[in-house]
């Protein structure tokens, strides 16, 4: 009986089974028979393929991530579309499901109501790293009701983001975040319903996105399901609600580079599962002790937040802390005690700080990563340093350091970035295979008084960048240099060294080259196919430009300062990628090229002195993102190109020292104007009232928005060169606050028009050598930032007046040689201003006439403060001026990175120049603690 029933309840197993495996082998069929393609699907990816074409714009960030390459060319009629790369279908109903189209090199514009929009069964889509030229996102994205996933960022996208985007309730995922100029914006409105709307959202990604019009509360009542959110540069301002802190699900927080939003921790009853948090380049308040409520923090950032005193110790409470960020700040006193001795530590960032003293030996060996270059340590590298075997990544700068022999770093075999910076460094080792750098893919050793390329590189065959520079390195690259990274070495800079020739360039893959301030001379090897940025300025280069236009991915080429002739070749700046060419201050001739491209990428063009002439092209209007024009110092003749006022994001206007005639009237509003200089030329006629209240961006002063910002981005920033007391200064790098018009040495006759004095925030006006006659304009009282004003040699009439007395800022006047009658005003600078301000005005009288300063320089009066004056042996009268300035606010000095040209160099002026920076930096971070304490009150 028992085997019998043993026997059945056997039988009844392998019944089962079988039908198990029917079911499964009709599941199977059925699957293949319904996972093909319908033609509707079909259809429509087809036609939304015929929108674009495939070229690699992104190819310097999806490497990173993922392979690039143009998924669509495999997308043929006769294959199933279910097969084809990027798209995935249902195995059962055959709908496309999910769309990966990242990284896919599709470059044209987005159609706003296309054929992708009827895949109504699609759950994910992903079109990051793609150019879409600038398109809008379409509000018909709301039409995919079933996405969960939604990803378009860094695809070129602009305008608003669309509300549309809220009814997207499904979503877990979105990402709309974007790294260009031109960024998408959202209203206050759009934001809400995003909040509202989309209850799943586990991940929001909005970095890049202008949110300067949203109020910050609008994130409040975010889901509780949020896991990640990313506000990374949206020009968030005001205050960050408190109650994002406290979202039971968050993990990753970063709100970094939003500069003006106030970030307050909690200071109680704050548990939260964060892991990651990032406030890097806000206002945070500095208060440090609530992040010891954190128990699973790993990863905190709080660089470039104007934080001063000693680094604080509560971080060492943090027993999960893995990753820190503090550089950028004004961090004094020794280096933490933590530092050494915290062993969960992999990540530590303390760079460009102020802290001094000298590195301690380390007692935990857990350190993969120490940057702590630009501050004041100095003395010895411990030698415990080359026992942290975990160590990829060492940044280091010392002053006074002794003699270390390159070689011990080879010690180090996990080392692959190594950074170090005005220390002394030696390579008396012989070369042996065993001390080479066999895993190093980054090293950058400057001002480190090496005089010739170190043999410890031999071996460095996966070497990515490679900078020697302001080293005593001279003659040639030594041919055993070619083989070191020729297949992986992308960023080389040799700059500031004695190198005289440069016979081969082999690497293939090179895309940064700086040999900028040698002796280079032509010719010179360039065959460069992946180049984007070339410096080869201050060299002596000879003969015609280089051979560049066939290198179809250039973004900057930096020429300036060589002794280069013949012509500018116009396929140079007909080119789709070119956004800087600077070929200032060479023996250039001929006409100004004429072929600018529809479209142009360009923000930078730098002619300045060469002896180039004819006319400003028409074709300048195709670029729209020009941001810098710089004419200056060459033989064009030409009228005033009124037709440039359409460019909308023009700052830099150069024609000086030019042939340029008639009158001056610029059309379009010219928004972001902020440096007019048309000195020097053949300019006759009235100055349009209208023309100065087009000027916007003179006209806004926001002290509590100025920072210390400068035009231009890491790889090259813009510079302008003026001239003020007899010295061309070269304003190596322009200060986004830098505002001024000079219009001096012209024709102009009538009156000053009043509309200037609605130019709040210029900083220069110089009208002197023209022909203007009227009273001055009590509007220039107006002017509170106005830190120079030149009217002399003119024909003003009547009286100075009394509303100039309170320019506050103002460190040197020249009213001389008009016609000018009545008291000088006293009081504020007008009490610091010497006789040459107002010689050659016979009816003018007060006190500072008779407090001369000395008489045989009054007796010959400087025609302008910003021509022809040298220093004399005495310089006490300049640097009054300068002082009264600086002690008063902004001096002129501040904007700053100049070269004086002159044979003597005033390092007074430096002396000022950079304290006025050290006080500007003071009083930056007083204004914001004292904003953050009204907050907390």
């Amino acid at each position: 009986m028992f085997l019998w029933f043993h026997y059945s309840r056997k039988m009844g197993c392998l019944m089962w089974a079988c039908q198990i495996l029917c079911i499964q082998l009709l599941f199977l069929c059925s699957q293949s028979s319904a996972t093909l393609c319908s033609y509707e699907q079909s259809y429509a990816l087809l036609q939304f393929k015929l929108h674009f074409s495939f070229i690699n714009t992104s190819y310097n960030r999806c490497d990173y991530f993922q392979p690039s390459y143009a998924k669509m060319m495999s997308w043929k009629e006769d294959k199933d579309c279910c097969l084809w790369d990027g798209v995935t279908c249902d195995s059962l109903t055959g709908h496309v499901i999910d769309l990966d189209l990242s990284c896919a090199w599709l470059h044209g514009s987005f159609p706003s109501n296309g054929s992708l929009f009827l895949l109504n069964h699609l759950q994910r889509l992903n079109l990051a790293f793609n150019d879409f030229n600038l398109s809008h996102i379409s509000f018909d994205f709301n039409r995919l009701s079933s996405l969960t996933y939604l990803n378009l960022s860094y695809s070129n996208f602009s305008g608003q983001i669309p509300s549309q985007i809220a009814h997207l309730s499904k979503l877990t995922v979105l990402d709309v975040s974007q790294n260009h100029f031109d960024k998408p914006s959202i209203e206050t409105n759009t934001l809400k319903g995003l909040v509202q709307n989309l209850t799943e959202l586990a991940e929001l990604h909005l970095d890049g996105v202008n949110m300067s019009t949203v109020v910050p509360s609008s994130f409040m009542n975010l889901s509780s399901s949020l896991s990640f959110l990313s506000l990374f540069s949206c020009d968030l301002q005001g205050n960050f609600p408190n109650s994002i802190f406290h979202l039971p699900s968050l993990k990753t927080l970063d709100l970094s580079y939003n500069h003006d939003l106030i970030v307050v921790f909690p200071k109680v009853n704050w548990s939260s599962p964060l892991k990651v948090l990032d406030v890097s380049s806000t206002a945070f308040s500095g208060e440090f002790n609530p992040l010891e409520n954190l128990k699973y923090l790993t990863n905190f950032g709080a660089s470039n937040c104007s934080l001063d005193g000693l680094v604080p110790m509560s971080l060492g409470n943090l027993p999960n802390l893995v990753y820190i960020y503090l550089h950028h700040n004004f961090f004094n006193g020794s280096l933490p005690s933590w530092l050494f001795t915290q062993t969960s530590l992999r990540q530590v960032y303390l760079s460009f700080n102020q802290l001094t003293g000298t590195i301690n030996e380390f007692h935990s060996k857990s350190l993969e990563s120490l940057y702590l270059h630009s501050n004041r340590l100095h003395g010895s590298i411990p030698s415990s340093m080359f026992e942290l075997v975990n160590l990829t990544g060492l940044s280091l700068s010392l002053d006074n350091s002794g003699a270390t022999d390159l070689h011990l770093f080879s010690k180090l075999k996990k080392l692959k970035n190594l950074a170090l910076s005005h220390v002394n460094l030696s390579s008396s080792t012989p070369f042996k295979s065993n001390s080479s750098f066999s895993q190093l893919t980054m090293l950058r050793l400057s001002a480190c008084n090496l005089s010739e390329f170190p043999d410890i590189l031999r071996k460095s065959d996966q070497l990515s960048q490679l900078d020697l520079s302001k080293n005593r390195i001279h003659g040639r690259i030594p041919k055993w240099m070619w083989n070191i990274g020729k297949e992986s070495l992308y960023h080389l800079n040799l700059s500031y060294n004695f190198l005289t020739t440069i016979e081969h360039l082999p690497w293939k893959k090179l895309r940064f080259l700086d040999l900028h301030s040698n002796f280079l001379q032509a010719p010179f090897p360039i065959a460069l196919s992946e180049l984007m940025i070339l410096s080869l300025s201050n060299n002596n280069l000879t003969g015609e430009i280089p051979h560049l236009c066939n290198m179809s991915r250039l973004q900057i080429v930096d020429l300036s300062h060589n002794n280069l002739n013949g012509t500018i070749p116009e396929c140079m700046v007909n080119s789709s990628s070119l956004q800087v060419l600077d070929v200032r201050y060479n023996k250039l001739h001929g006409n100004l090229p004429k072929a600018f491209a529809p479209g142009s990428y360009l923000r930078t063009l730098n002619f300045d002195g060469n002896g180039l002439e004819g006319r400003v092209p028409r074709s300048l209007v195709n670029c729209a993102r020009l941001q810098v024009l710089n004419l200056g110092k060459n033989n064009i003749k030409d009228s005033f190109p009124y037709w440039l006022g359409d460019l909308p994001e023009l700052q830099v206007f150069v024609l000086r020292f030019n042939n340029f005639y008639g009158s001056f009237e610029f059309n379009g509003s010219l928004p972001m104007l902020r440096i007019l200089d048309l000195s020097h030329n053949n300019f006759d006629g009235y100055l349009s009232a209208r023309s100065f209240e087009n000027l916007k961006s003179m006209m806004n002063l926001d002290e509590e928005k100025k920072k210390l910002n400068y035009m231009g981005d890491s790889y090259y920033q813009d510079c302008v060169a003026m001239v003020v007391k007899g010295f061309e200064i070269r304003l190596e790098k322009i200060i986004t606050t830098f505002t001024t018009i000079d219009f001096s040495n012209n024709h102009f006759h009538g009156e000053i028009p009043s509309s200037i004095g609605k130019l709040h925030s210029l900083r220069l006006l110089n009208l002197s050598q023209n022909g203007l006659i009227g009273h001055i304009p009590s509007s220039l009282g107006n002017l509170t930032a106005l830190e120079a004003l030149d009217l002399s040699s003119n024909k003003l009439v009547g009286e100075i007046p009394r509303q100039l007395v309170s320019l506050t800022f103002l460190a040197k006047l020249n009213l001389s040689k008009n016609q000018l009658v009545g008291p000088i005003p006293r009081g504020n600078q007008f009490d610091t201003f010497q006789n040459d301000s107002y010689i050659g005005n016979p009816g003018l009288y007060g006190f500072m006439l008779s407090n001369k300063c000395n008489v045989d320089e009054a007796a010959q009066p400087k025609s302008s403060i910003f021509d022809g004056e040298k220093l004399n042996n005495s310089k006490w009268c300049e640097w009054k001026v300068v002082m009264m300035g600086y002690g008063c606010g902004l001096p002129l000095g501040l904007f700053i990175r100049y070269q004086v040209f002159s044979t003597r160099r005033p390092e007074w002026l430096l002396r000022i120049i950079n304290r006025a920076t050290k006080r500007f930096e003071m009083s930056r971070r007083r204004n914001k603690k004292t904003k953050q304490k009204l907050v907390s009150s």
